[in-house]
């Protein structure tokens, strides 16, 4: 919302970007309300979700353009929202013909990374800002279940049912329901975000491979490894089939890639990179498990969003023969280094942990995240608890 007042009638083409349900729609509603409130008119806003079936009756992309154009008001700024713009074939060009109305001011929201894509980057080239969504972070998560003293128990809950905001609701009301609710969207964006672009000649195939990654969060991967792993279990996909699922798991917003950086070289490496599920709610509801293996896993999943959300670039670091789990530059171009697990309060564990720090001879922050609850610092390497480094800087940061 700060960022969408920020770029209120500045001549950019505002796309909202993320997986499905994450609350890009209700972001532009909000948003609507908000010109409303402040005086715009009923007639300067135009809002159209692309899914709506009284919205899917152009043939053309001209025709919608100039229903749009034709009911634009003649008085002030007009103020149109487009919901779901990929639903529309050539939409590309109803976004550029509408961005050179000198009294339009443009806001998209999209589920599927072709609106990213480079035919449309070159059509738009410094016409388009664009803001990634995703579902609830942890402090988003208690601000909507109303905790008003965060505990550790809290981010236990939060790594097993995630963000996506419907889904709370429905888990506020029953388990059955809430799963329910994630499988079927799961199955939406198979049907209306991935298969409209993209020919999945083995679905099976398909579907065990989102498992697969779902159950590798924090572990790096590789199409090779994931192929052999696939000719064990009969599902008879080679590596260049897995770089194709993988990348359009990526461009539907299901998972993000993380490359390795590696430290020595300092140069972004091709191979074992990480992926990230969008959501750890949607990872335990796939894996069909009570509470799948590997919690350590989780928390680095929400760990990595986190930092995501803050405005770094992130990788995962490759240090000689030590990794650690993320080289994060902020916007100031700073690095910083973070380690994740459950504790440090075994011996073993934290040596393992400190020395991937140690062998780095500079002084950028270092800092180890865990679940306990104490924050000792070693030789200047700083131990946070999770629940108050994923709370810092929010008005619910006070835990308990």
């Amino acid at each position: 919302m700060q960022k969408l007042r920020q770029l209120k009638d500045i001549q950019l083409i505002k796309v909202v970007v993320g997986v499905r349900r994450c609350g890009k729609s209700t972001l532009l509603e909000q948003f609507a309300e908000e010109l409303l409130a402040s005086g715009v008119t009923a007639q300067n806003i135009q809002f159209y979700k692309l899914e709506q079936p009284e919205n899917t009756d152009f043939e053309h992309w001209r025709d919608f353009y100039y229903h749009i154009k034709n009911s634009l008001a003649t008085d002030g700024m007009n103020y149109v929202f487009l919901d779901e713009i990929q639903l529309l074939n050539n939409f590309e060009r109803l976004l550029d013909g509408l961005h050179i109305l000198k009294n339009v001011d443009l806001y998209v929201t999209g589920s599927n990374a072709y609106l990213l894509s480079s035919e449309l980057a070159t059509i738009l080239t410094g016409r388009a800002f664009t803001l990634q969504m995703y579902p609830f972070s942890f402090s988003e998560y208690i601000e909507y279940q109303q905790i008003e003293k965060p505990a550790d128990t809290d981010l236990t809950n939060y790594l097993q049912i995630g963000g996506f905001p419907q889904a709370l609701e429905l888990y506020n009301i029953s388990n059955d329901a809430y799963e329910n609710y994630l499988k079927n969207l799961y199955a939406t964006i198979i049907e209306k975000d991935i298969k409209p672009r993209n020919e999945i000649y083995n679905q099976v195939a398909f579907d065990n491979l989102t498992r697969f990654l779902s159950d590798a969060v924090g572990s790096p991967v590789s199409a090779n490894s994931i192929a052999n792993y696939f000719v064990h279990t009969k599902d008879n996909i080679n590596d260049k089939t897995v770089n194709r699922y993988i990348s359009i798991l990526n461009n539907s917003y299901l998972f993000y890639h993380a490359n390795r950086f590696d430290l020595k070289g300092k140069k972004i490496l091709k191979t074992q990179g990480k992926e990230y599920i969008v959501d750890t709610g949607f990872r335990n509801v796939l894996l069909g498990r009570e509470q799948p293996a590997g919690v350590g896993h989780t928390l680095e999943n929400v760990v990595y969003f986190e930092l995501v959300r803050r405005g770094n670039s992130v990788w995962i670091g490759k240090n000689a023969e030590h990794e650690i789990d993320f080289v994060a530059k902020d916007t100031a171009g700073y690095l910083h280094y973070y380690q994740v697990c459950l504790t440090m309060r075994e011996e073993t564990t934290r040596r393992r942990e400190l020395l991937a720090f140690e062998k780095l001879k500079n002084h950028s922050p270092k800092t180890v995240i865990t679940l306990d609850p104490e924050e000792p610092t070693y030789n200047g390497i700083v131990q946070r608890n999770a629940t108050k480094w994923l709370l810092q800087g929010k008005k619910t940061a006070k835990v308990h």
